[in-house]
């Protein structure tokens, strides 16, 4: 058999990338043709004319797309994404606080009942008061070399239009908006947890709903979102000459690298939703030197938080036994901080984003036409188990797209790209005048997150984690 040219790697073979394919006969629940019985949302002239808002700023959401994808920024660096969006707050007359929280590129601005227009009006104002709050928030952070390979750019405008879209509809017709509309920038989604730290310092106090769209191959209108911990594992030796005196040394890589093979045999007994994965981000300098200390980052992953606990005590128990065979010492960071929850989707928001997206042509495919093993984490699960929420997948490409890749990079700068700023923000636009305009809405999906389990508290479950 000849060799194969090793100096590339092996293509990926189409059945892997067709992986990610629709399978409608395979969804769990078809999404119904008409709104729950019984609701309205928003009347049909009042969504009319929040499209014709829509529309008069659809060229600035463009290039504000654009400008970030062309100068993509790591999180918590998101210097020009804020500015630029601050800016064309300010182009309508918007206000809004900047470096709240204490994270420089989050801001903040609010419309509707209990805000005068064009000025901030504090979060403090807002405690206690019984007017319905629907926040929508933003993510532009984008990765390390791979520029924006999951399509923050698009999201953003996706989320500034929906904001300005309704602030346009109240400027036009005042008392349009029975309710409020926060808009909330969340910095770092790729590289921290910042939705959690939000949600910690007051950002959604008062907040009744909440959403966010997020780029994908194809339009999804619901998706599985995996629990993730974050772990930093520190393994310490002593460090002695190779090749003179190995005996005289502790390798802390050899620690390192019995751990990625223990995580790889764990994976055999895991349920198919658990993913692990982990690199060594450090391990020695030159290779005549035994190693002293060698770091990795690990990511575990599960479609339910308490999967999550169970296998983290296992993963916990093969850092402690690469410690004991090699005789170094071991150090986790991160046990106790909460990470990544799963999202969870109120049915009723989604029935109003479904409908808005079908007016644009759009047919958002239904839970399990995905494989859930396609599964990725964000921190917008962390609000989802608080407030009743949706993170609905607007589509930029076909099925091959992937999220994380230079291909995915590519489309959220196309045609295709554009369409979706555009039908997204219309889409988060419509079910926040839905849910501020009609208060059965407004009871049954609380009535909703109240059967899905109600609010999570967050930090004491990861403490669990902790006390392993």
């Amino acid at each position: 058999m000849k060799l194969r040219d090793l100096s590339v790697p092996v293509e990926i073979s189409s059945v892997l990338s067709d992986l990610g394919g629709v399978s409608t006969g395979k969804a769990k629940v078809a999404y119904p043709n008409e709104f729950s019985d019984g609701l309205n949302g928003a009347s049909e002239s009042m969504r009319k004319e929040l499209h014709r808002c829509l529309a008069t700023v659809t060229d600035e959401l463009i290039s504000l797309s654009r400008e970030l994808h062309d100068r993509p920024e790591l999180g918590f660096d998101e210097y020009f994404a804020a500015d630029r969006v601050a800016a064309l707050l300010r182009k309508y007359d918007i206000s809004c606080e900047e470096g709240v929280f204490s994270f420089d590129t989050a801001l903040r601005a609010n419309v509707g009942q209990g805000t005068e227009f064009g000025k901030l009006t504090p979060t403090q104002a807002f405690v206690g008061d019984d007017v319905p709050t629907f926040c929508l928030t933003c993510e532009f952070d984008a990765l390390p070399k791979l520029g924006h390979g999951c399509g923050h750019n698009v999201m953003c405008a996706q989320s500034v239009g929906a904001f300005l879209s309704l602030a346009l509809l109240e400027r036009r017709a005042q008392g349009s908006l029975k309710g409020r509309i926060l808009f909330q920038t969340t910095p770092a989604e790729e590289n921290s947890t910042c939705k959690e730290l939000l949600f910690q310092r007051g950002a959604f106090e008062n907040v009744d709903a909440v959403a966010m769209a997020h780029s994908y191959g194809v339009d999804v209108g619901q998706h599985v979102w995996l629990a993730q911990k974050r772990l930093t594992v520190e393994f310490v030796g002593i460090s002695a000459h190779a090749s003179s005196a190995p005996f005289m040394g502790r390798n802390a890589l050899d620690a390192a690298c019995l751990t990625l093979n223990g995580l790889s045999m764990l994976r055999q007994q895991t349920t198919s939703d658990v993913r692990l994965h982990a690199i060594i981000s450090e391990g020695g300098n030159v290779p005549n030197v035994i190693p002293e200390r060698a770091k990795l980052d690990v990511c575990v992953r599960a479609e339910d938080a308490k999967i999550l606990l169970y296998y983290l005590k296992q993963i916990c128990d093969i850092f402690h036994g690469a410690a004991l065979m090699t005789g170094t010492g071991v150090r986790i960071s991160g046990l106790e901080e909460p990470n990544e929850m799963p999202v969870r989707y109120n049915k009723i928001l989604l029935q109003s984003w479904i409908r808005a997206e079908r007016n644009c042509g759009r047919e958002p495919v239904p839970l399990g036409a995905i494989p859930e093993g396609t599964a990725a984490s964000t921190d917008f699960g962390n609000l989802s188990v608080r407030i009743p929420a949706i993170h609905p997948l607007v589509g930029l490409g076909d099925t091959t797209l992937k999220l994380h890749t230079k291909e995915m990079a590519a489309a959220a700068r196309s045609v295709r790209a554009n369409a979706a700023v555009v039908d997204g923000a219309y889409g988060l636009a419509c079910v926040a005048l839905d849910f501020i305009s009609d208060e059965l809405m407004r009871e049954r999906v609380m009535s909703e997150f109240e059967l899905q389990g109600g609010l999570v508290n967050v930090p004491a479950l990861f403490r669990e984690i902790g006390k392993m």
